[in-house]
Parts: structure tokens; sequence; C-alpha cells
């Protein structure tokens, strides 16, 4: 027999609903303590947590720099118990001027590069200190400020928020990740944003294109150029979130166009791998080299040299469509509001948050000094009395053994003054003592003055506060980096533009193998093709040009020329390439630009003209293009020659020849096409007539007949025999050349 299990006084509880609250636990620790900053000092708790301990150890902007270890062992030992390589991590993006605005600390040592942000050196071999900027952030913490909280293991306390004087979240922005919430907020111009903080003073129901006279945009730590446009920066500002495209910029120098700056978080080294990957690629012939010199003074220099006559403007808007130098930024401005909950913010919202966060902690600030300056004022009230009664206040401490409950029943005074009396030193019996009493008391009185005076008028309060955010702009601010440049989306250049334009020579073989040949005074026959395949068919071109094969199916294939094996090989299969139907082969090539024409026919004996641009696909299965019978199938194509008066040759199986005018063939995109010659009967039955071959032949121009290793040439004035209308059944080749292998049309010399 089995024991129950006693579950007497435990806690019960579903698995839904234990796994529901600790998954909402862990997201919200996540989301509050970890990930997302709080609006007041722009900061994550880890990051606060470094700027406070550094302030501890006394690393001030004037201080001499310790190692960072120092830091970041008194950051994981006190106050943040994680790990010491994300904690330094933290610590690293804080010192670089690439990646914030206003760096809040002063590494010394390598503290990566915008190359590789990452490099920075181990935490024992780096220095650092606070910068000037951090002084913003922690001026006023010992003033009442801010709330504190004891730390992981109650020893210490720490600060809930550092008493900003500067909305340092906007400066300096942050990105985060949480469970289920994410931020990322730009960085901003202090200047601007200072500004636009004074007009939202001055005018609290401003509205955002108000403010957007002042804050223009974002202003990234490493320049370049915005260029989304100004209403799509508008509609961030209105709804907290959208997309920004940053671009580098860019200017010509002795012919050479020299990158100055990079898009936020973009590697210099990267760029050129990019740029150098479509070199080696042939695919960007309008660049010569490509150098890196990038120094101490220049930080971003990175040279294109471009060949003579190339337009500036195109390469570099394909260059910006094709590599990091033009990225996309996601902006959505999650945050931690006053009240302690995540929050999507806009631009006004952020500046009036923080305005409140800033009001409040200057109250806090002014009424800390008035509680120090009144308690002060106390106390000199007392030691007035005693200066004034000095001589019986002596006997009354000589003689009593309790002398405090005396003085405060003699003369009046509170524990707080007669304690300040017993702690009088003798040297500040002096007679001049009661006229420095006097004085301080004077100054304290007057000061005691202007900050009721503050605390009790909005005005002075706002005006205080307006007077210090000008203050800290005029001492932390500087120019704008980020340039605002409204322009047209980047264009990457078509692949044909991308090419070195030099004559080729397309080659498909019977078992349809291509390949390209330099030039056009190439003899395709003549060149070795593996055993048991020969020569089927060529096409002149460029190597910037879309090569085209036709099947026996009828659909056509596209690819660029230059992307085809040398013909110092045998060539490379088609079918590698392509996926043709099962059983369909290789037929004809074609190559030219758009407006060439080619002669698309079937072994049925119907076909059109067609231009090159309707035959275009990009897809691995082709394009239907020329319908072609059951059992049948395309025969080699043949280009048509412009502005000329042309014939269309055909041939059948039994050596019928037919020669027409050209302008009673049909211009189609697809389809069957017209009959070229009259094939009766039953065609695809053993021995039957079919079409062998078609081609175009020019005005003035010959008609080559090839039968085996023969040639026969029939004359433009000889063709008489064989002229007549489409669709005729034509004449008979002479004897021993009706066994007809290819027809070419040969323009006049």
């Amino acid at each position: 027999m089995q024991n129950s299990l006693n579950l007497e006084g435990v806690e019960q509880q579903s698995l839904k609903e234990y796994t529901e609250k600790a998954y909402l636990d862990y997201s919200m620790y996540v989301i509050l303590d970890r990930a997302l900053p709080q609006i007041g000092d722009g900061l994550k708790p880890v990051q606060r947590r470094i700027i406070y301990a550094m302030s501890e150890l006394g690393l001030s902007a004037g201080s001499k720099p310790k190692k960072s270890a120092r830091t970041v062992g008194d950051v994981i030992g006190k106050f943040h118990p994680h790990g010491d390589s994300a904690c330094y991590e933290a610590m690293v993006l804080m010192a670089q001027d690439f990646s914030y605005r206003y760096p809040v600390i002063d590494g010394q040592g390598n503290w990566g590069s915008t190359d590789d942000p990452k490099s920075f050196a181990a935490m024992r071999y780096t220095e650092s200190r606070l910068t000037p900027y951090a002084k913003s952030l922690l001026q006023e913490l010992g003033q009442g400020t801010v709330d504190w909280v004891p730390n992981f293991d109650g020893m210490l306390n720490e600060p809930v928020v550092l008493p900003a004087r500067l909305p340092n979240l906007l400066l300096n922005g942050t990105t985060g990740i949480a469970v289920g919430l994410s931020t990322d907020v730009p960085p901003h111009n202090l200047k601007e944003v200072a500004s636009a903080l004074v007009h939202l003073l001055d005018e609290p129901k401003a509205t955002i294109a108000a403010l957007m006279k002042h804050i223009k945009g974002p202003d990234f730590p490493t320049g370049g150029e915005m260029v989304s446009p100004r209403a799509d920066i508008k509609q961030i500002y209105t709804t907290g979130g959208g997309t920004l495209r940053l671009r580098a910029s860019y200017k010509i120098e002795n012919g050479d166009i020299i990158i100055r700056s990079l898009p936020y978080q973009v590697s210099g080294s990267k760029v050129l791998e990019q740029i150098a990957t479509q070199m080696r690629a042939k695919k960007l012939p309008q660049v010569d080299d490509l150098r890196d010199e990038s120094d101490h003074e220049e930080p971003i220099r990175l040279v294109i040299s471009k060949k003579r006559g190339v337009d500036v403007e195109q390469l570099m808007s394909h260059l910006f469509s094709t590599t990091s130098l033009e990225r996309t930024v996601r902006v959505n401005m999650n945050v931690i509001d006053l009240d302690g909950r995540p929050r999507m913010f806009n631009l006004l919202d952020m500046l009036k948050e923080w305005l409140k966060f800033r009001r409040e902690t200057v109250k806090r600030r002014l009424q800390h000094r008035l509680q120090i300056v009144t308690d002060r004022l106390h106390i000199l009230d007392g030691l007035l009395v005693a200066y004034l009664n000095i001589d019986e206040v002596i006997k009354i401490i000589r003689t009593e053994d309790e002398p405090r409950p005396v003085l405060m029943k003699r003369f009046k005074l509170t524990d707080l003054q007669a304690e300040a009396i017993l702690n009088l030193r003798l040297r500040n019996l002096a007679k001049l003592e009661e006229m420095k009493i006097r004085g301080e008391q004077d100054e304290l009185n007057e000061e005691r003055g202007v900050l009721e005076k503050t605390l009790k008028s909005a005005a002075r309060l706002k005006s205080l506060i307006k007077k210090e955010i000008l203050e800290d702009a005029e001492t932390y601010g500087d120019e704008r980096r980020t340039e605002i440049v409204e322009r047209e989306a980047a264009q990457a250049l078509d692949e044909t533009q991308l090419v070195a334009s030099e004559p080729v020579t397309v080659i498909l073989s019977q078992r349809g193998y291509a390949r390209a040949a330099k030039g056009h005074d190439v003899d395709a026959t003549s060149l070795s093709y593996k055993s048991g395949d020969g020569f089927l068919a060529s096409a002149q071109g460029r190597s910037n040009q879309l090569a085209m094969f036709i099947d026996s199916t009828g659909r056509v294939y596209s690819v660029m020329a230059h992307t085809l094996p040398s013909a110092r090989g045998q060539g490379e299969p088609l079918s590698s390439r392509f996926k043709p139907p099962d059983g369909a082969e290789f037929c004809g090539a074609m190559i030219g630009d758009n407006e060439q024409k080619y002669l698309l026919a079937s072994d049925a004996g119907y076909g059109f003209v067609a231009k090159l641009e309707d035959l275009v696909s990009r897809n691995k299965a082709g394009k239907a293009i020329l319908r072609v019978p059951a059992g049948g199938k395309a025969v080699v194509p043949a280009p048509v020659p412009r502005d000329t008066e042309c014939l269309i040759a055909a041939v059948s199986s039994i050596g019928r020849l037919l020669m027409f005018e050209m302008d009673e063939l049909p211009e189609l995109a697809k389809g069957k096409g017209n009959k070229l010659v009259n094939i009766p009967g039953k065609r695809y039955q053993g021995g039957e007539e079919r079409m062998i071959a078609a081609t175009v032949v020019p005005e003035d121009g010959d008609l080559q007949v090839y039968s085996g290793k023969r040639i026969m040439t029939i004359r433009w004035d000889d063709s008489e025999p064989y002229y007549g209308e489409r669709a005729l059944r034509g004449a008979l080749l002479p004897r021993g050349w009706r066994s007809v292998d290819r027809l070419v049309g040969i323009k006049p010399e």
C-alpha cells in the first residue's frame, strides 16, 4: 500500500496561475529593472549604478582616472550583482564618442572603434573617469533631490534616479529589448532640445510642429545625413515610432569621391568590404580603386576612385542602395514614466514629462536648501545669545554638572542651539565672531527670502529652470553633426549598367552547353566540344546584355552574358542554371538590347517576330513564349537586322526552300504565330516532312545553306526561284543540297 502525500499546510496553486505570475514578474523585472530607461535621467539601472559608483570613487572629470576593473568591481559588488563583462560593456558604450552623442565616461586606452565597437581592451588594461557632462547628472545628488533605496543586500543606499539637469534620454538616446517591449530612442542635439524646452516652458500649449522649429530631428554622433522626408520625421515625433533613413556624406576631391561620415553604427571597413565584393564580382566597373585614408585628423575618410566620365550621383545612389552607406534606423520611444510604468511617448509628451521631473527636482533642491538655511539661522540665533551673554554662559558651563538644560532654561534655547554653544571652540570666542554671525545671518536671511519667493511663485520657478537649462546648454552644447537633407530614395543601377560593355559571342552546343567568347570574330564551329557534342547555335551581343535561350517547348530563359563561362572551356550545361520541363532540349540562343528583334518558329512551320524585351524572364523555369504543337519543337531563332528590308527564308526536311517578305509576318509577344511555309500531311510520324530552319536575309545580303561541311550561297538577286508568298510550299533545292542543317542570313559587305 502506497503512502499518500500529505499536503496539509502547503499552499496549492494551479500550474497555469503559477507560470502566468512567474512570467509576469520576470517580464516586469526585465522591463523596469534592466532594459528600459527611466525618463528622468534617461538611464537604465546598470548605467545609473556605474555613474553613481564612479562618483563615489571620486572619479570626477578633474580627477586622475582609475582602472576600469576597480569601477566594475565596485558596481557589481555594491549595487549591481550581475556579470562583470555585461557591466563593463555598458560602461564602454557610455565612453564611446561614436556611440554616445554626449559621452558620460572619459576612457583612456583602447575603448573600441567605429570599425569594431567591441574591439575594446579588457577592463584590467583601461582606465576611466567621468566626463564634464556627467556633472549635469550628479551635480544635485546630495541636495535632497531624489529618493534613495537600499542596495541588493541592504548594506548601502543608492539613488532611485539621478537628478539630471538635462533630458539625457533625448540627448544620448538608448536601445533596449525587454519582454514584449523594446525601446529605440535616437540621440538629439543639446542646444536644439534646450531651445525646445524653453519654448515649451513659455508656451505650455505648444504643438509638435512648433517644437520641430527648434528640434529639427535626431542628431547622431557619427554625423552623416538624415534623408527622411520632413513628414516622416514629424510622424515619428507625433506617434513615437517609425523609421529614419541615414546616409553617409561625401565630397568630390581631385575627381575622387571622399566619404566623410557614415550612418550611425556603420563600420567603415564593412562598407569597403561591401564595395570590394561588388568589384571582385565585376559588378562595379565604374570604380577604379578603393582606399581607406582615415587617421586621427579625419576619423572617416574612405576614398572611391571612379573612372572618367562616370556620373557621381548615379554611382553614389547605387552604393547607397546596395551597401551600408545608407541604412534605416528604427525609432520606438518606449520609456518608463515618472509613475514607474512603461509607456510610448511622442516628442511633446516626453518633453512635458521631463519638465515635470525637472520642476519637482528643483523644488526638492530648493526646499532642501531652505531647510538647511533655516536650521543654520536657528543655530546662529542661539550663538548670538551666547556671545551677548558670554560671561554668564562660561560661568554656567564651568559650574554646572549638566550645563545644557541650564542654558536652555536661562536663555530659552532649543536643544540644538544649546548643543551648538557647548561645541564652540575657545578660538571662536573673539569679539569679531559676533560680527561674523550677524553678517552670516544677513546673507542667510536674504537667501531664505529668495528661496521662499521662488517656491511660492510658479513664474520664478520657471525662470530658474529656464536659466539653468540655458546655462548647461552653453556649457555642454555643440553644433549639429547630422545634416537633415530631404533626398530621393537611393536607386540601384540596373545590372546591365554594372558590367563592362564588351563584344561577346554566345555559343550553344547540341547538348545544351553554353559559353561566351570575347569578340564577334569567332568561328564557333571550330571550338572544342565534349565527345558526342557539337555546335548548335551562336548569337552576337555585348557582355552587359541578357543572353536568352529557347528550349524545344518554346520556353525562354535569361541570364547575364558576362556570367557565362569563358569559351576557353567547353561551357556549362544550362540545365544547372535553369529548370526546363522534363525531356526539353535547348534549341537556340539570342542576345541584344531590348529593341532587338528575333524570328521565333517551330518545326511545324509557324512563327512570329518578337522583341527581346518581351522575352525576359528571371524565373529559373523560364517564360512560355512560342506555342509549339505536341510532338514538335522550336527551331534556332534568327536575329532581325534593323532599318532594312528583309526576306524570311524557311527550309523543310525534304529540301523545299521558301523566301518571302518579312512584312507578311506579325510581331507578337507570345503565341503560335503565323504559317511560314506549308508543310502538309501528318508531320510527326516517322519520316514525315517538317521545317528544319528559318532565318532572316537583309536586303542585298546572301543566304548561306549549310549541308554537312558544305555551304551553298544564294545571293539576293538570285533568290527569285525560291521567292513567293508566305505559307507556300517553296521550291526544291538542287539535288545534293536537300539535306539542310541550318540557314544563315549574311549582311551585304
